[in-house]
């Protein structure tokens, strides 16, 4: 009897042990769900903070040569600035900084279009000739206070043009069936072959955007008839690509 009463008394041990722990599991999983929920509301109310400063921005800061330092004052006056107190000082200045430079592309891409706009203006313009035709634009007055930093902007400008052209060129030599691998020997029997390739492409204004730099293009010209050349001729279609049905009209 002692024996049968010792192991019910250890099973009853074992049960409320195992009682006990599924008690502080629950309790650390209700802890961690408090927690959870407790992150998720500090974190809605960060958000809720860095929204209304963003509107407050939005509403006060419109120049983008604005400093941070002078801002901050200004800020500091509007209601407003109460709401966005869960938000660290750095993280107000982060925002702030976020704003100037949003402000800052805009102005950019204004003056990039009225660039666009300006007939004359080529891959060889200077900014002297190009400021004449532009100086009364309100958009031309509006970017920048330094002219320099215009003077910069437009070079900047002219070099993603050429970037972009050049690329554009390339496909287009890519596009033209009549320039393959056999194309330099033909240029070294005759200039002939030369001639019916810059007819062809002068149709395409990809190549015509170039004529302010005739040379160049004709090197691009030149170096890609040699690469085909050095390439040879391309593979046959393999075996196993699908033959094509004629289509049916």
């Amino acid at each position: 009897m002692d024996k049968q009463a010792n192991k019910a008394h250890e099973k009853q041990k074992r049960a409320e042990a195992s009682i006990r722990q599924r008690e502080k599991e629950v309790q650390m999983a209700r802890s961690e769900q408090l927690k959870e929920l407790d992150r998720e509301r500090d974190q809605y109310k960060k958000d809720e903070a860095i929204q209304h400063f963003k509107a407050l921005l939005a509403d006060l800061v419109r120049d983008a040569d604005a400093s941070w330092r002078e801002t901050r004052k200004q800020l500091k006056k509007d209601h407003r600035y109460e709401l966005a107190r869960l938000l660290e000082r750095d993280e107000k200045e982060k925002l702030f900084n976020e704003h100037v430079n949003s402000l800052l592309q805009r102005r950019r891409d204004k003056f990039r279009r009225l660039l666009d706009e300006t007939s004359g203006v080529t891959l060889t313009s200077s900014w002297k000739e190009v400021k004449r035709k532009i100086k009364e634009d309100k958009r031309y007055t509006k970017f920048y206070v330094s002219d320099r930093m215009k003077e910069h902007e437009f070079y900047d400008y002219l070099k993603e043009r050429y970037n972009t052209a050049k690329a554009d060129f390339k496909v287009l030599m890519k596009e033209t069936k009549s320039i393959t691998h056999k194309s330099k020997k033909l240029l070294e029997e005759s200039d002939q072959h030369l001639y019916d390739i810059e007819k062809v492409l002068s149709k395409d204004k990809r190549y015509t955007c170039l004529e302010c730099i005739e040379d160049e293009r004709k090197d691009i010209l030149i170096d890609y008839i040699n690469e085909l050349y050095r390439k040879g001729p391309p593979p046959p279609p393999t075996a196993s690509e699908p033959t094509r049905k004629p289509v049916m009209k």
